[in-house]
Formats: C-alpha cells, structure tokens, sequence
C-alpha cells in the first residue's frame, strides 16, 4: 500500500511548499473603491503576477485571520497594470476585511495604513476558452457576472489595438440578479463598453440581456411606465432590464438560426440547477451535421 501512497503525497506536499511560497510573496494593494451595497473593489500589484481571463485567487488577510484563504474571482483584465477583486459583504470575515481597509471610516485612509494581503493564483477556469470561438453566450447568475467582467474588459481592450486580428466577433451576454442591488458596479462597466462600441459604430458586437428574477410584472408596473424612455431606469443602459427568468429555447433556436454552421461557445458561471438548463439546450439545439451549429457548454459552479 505505501508504494501507492508515498507518490500521491509527495506531490501533494510539494504542492503545498509551491502555494506557500507564492503565498509569502509581496503584494501591495494600490487603491480601494468603495461601490454602493457594501462591495468593495482591491486593486493590487505583485511581481510576476500573470493572469488570464475569469481566472480567480485565494486571498488571506492575517489581520482578520491567519489561517483562512477565500477565493475571489479576478475582474480586472490581463492587458491592465494591476490584477483586481470585488468582495461583496455578507459575513465575518468579509466585514473584517471591509473594516480593516478603512471602508468604515469617513477620513482618507493612507496607503501605508492598509493590511498586508497574502495571494494565491491565479487558477484557470473554463471562460479562458472564450476566444477561442467567434460567437459566445455568456451567462452570469449574480455574482457570478465577476469573471464576464474580466472577459468583457479584455475584449474590448484587444478590440481596440487589433480588432482584426480578434477572433470573437459576437457575445451574448446574459445577466440574471434577483434584485438590483448587484446591478451597481457591473452596469458601469457595461455603460462605458456600450458607448465606447458605438463610438466606433459596431453597437452590434455585444448584445446583452438583463433579467431581474425576484420580480414580476405586476412589481414592475412602476418602471414599465417609463420603458419608452431612451435609457433603462434601474440601469441607465440603453437595453431595457427585462422581468422574469429568460426563455432559454427561444434564446439558443434565435442564435442558432443567427449563426448557421458555427460553432458557439456556452460560458455560465452560476448555480447547478441553471446548468443543467443550458446543458440540455446546447444538446438540443446543437445539429448532427459536422457543418451545423453547435454549442458547446463550459460551466463553473459557486
């Protein structure tokens, strides 16, 4: 029996020798933006530090606590100078960290005076695929719009210094929150790529759909007075926020029937249940044909 045990423990312990060696490695947090409904953004620098699309971390703060890692998806995208998090604060150790970056005090607070972060990472995920075709969907179930915010920031970095030579041509992209108070930070990136996109008259390259699933309509009485407006109320994008839960087979038939013959990349970050709906779509809307449409579905679980 030890034959087969000593190997597996080795590497496993010089995995452990490897992550903590990267753990003690100096990082330096650079700014912290405080967004509304007690998310905070950690913008922060370390050398060597090389990431990829959706990739995530494991981050400790040893003035909340020395022992515990969190993983946090990075939102920040390859091509910026600095890797970044959002940390929504929903427990102990989050409202630790809240408090020890200052965030509960009014005064600016100093760089020197911010508490030393221990990272971990990155590791891959599946969105790092995402150009790898030329026609994705991207559904984010709320919080885990995070890892889209990375892929949309270096799409439209790459479709700014060499669209040609870009791959991905078209994104769906697909938000489902059960509230609005996870719309904040994300609607503000969304609300700078839309105009950025039709300053270069291609508004087309990125269609976006968003769905408030704990409402119905007759809660929604108030804001359908005002959907003739030009800009959405809760949202301030020009796309209207739709209520509800999206009907996933009209969505796949009409992309399907927009993109004949290709094969297109299903990206969900989100809970297991809304996975087996988008598995079983790409299943039965993909074609026999080699020469037909095919989607091919990537998930990660929180």
């Amino acid at each position: 029996t030890w034959k087969w045990v000593v190997g597996p423990m080795f590497l496993y312990l010089c995995e452990r020798l490897v992550r903590f060696w990267r753990s003690q490695q100096k990082v330096v947090i650079t700014k912290v933006v405080i967004h509304p409904f007690k998310t905070i953004e950690l913008q922060m620098m370390k050398k060597g530090f090389k990431m990829e699309v959706g990739q995530y971390i494991f981050v400790k703060c040893p003035a909340v606590s020395k022992l515990e890692w969190h993983p946090f998806t990075l939102t920040s995208a390859p091509e910026e100078d600095y890797f970044s998090i959002h940390v929504r604060i929903v427990g102990d150790w989050t409202e630790g960290l809240f408090n020890a970056c200052g965030c509960d005090k009014q005064e600016f607070q100093e760089a020197w005076k911010l508490p030393k972060i221990a990272v971990d990472g990155p590791f891959g995920t599946a969105s790092e695929d995402v150009f790898s075709y030329e026609t994705v969907m991207l559904v984010g179930a709320g919080i885990g719009v995070t890892p889209f915010a990375s892929v949309l920031k270096s799409v439209w970095y790459k479709y700014c210094h060499d669209a040609t030579n870009l791959k991905l041509k078209k994104i769906y992209f697909y938000w489902l929150c059960r509230d609005t108070h996870a719309f904040e930070w994300f609607a503000d990136l969304l609300q700078s790529l839309e105009a950025q996109m039709q300053e270069r008259n291609n508004a087309d390259f990125l269609s976006y759909n968003i769905y408030l699933t704990g409402w119905d309509e007759t809660q929604a009485t108030h804001f359908v007075v005002h959907h003739e407006e030009e800009k959405d109320v809760i949202t301030g994008l020009k796309q209207k926020t739709l209520y509800g839960r999206p009907n996933w087979e009209n969505e796949f038939k009409t992309i399907a029937g927009n993109h004949p013959g290709s094969r297109i990349g299903v990206f969900l970050c989100g809970p297991e249940g809304l996975a087996d709906t988008l598995n079983k779509q790409s299943i039965s809307n993909s074609e026999a044909d080699p020469r037909g449409v095919h989607f091919i579905f990537n998930k990660e679980n929180f």
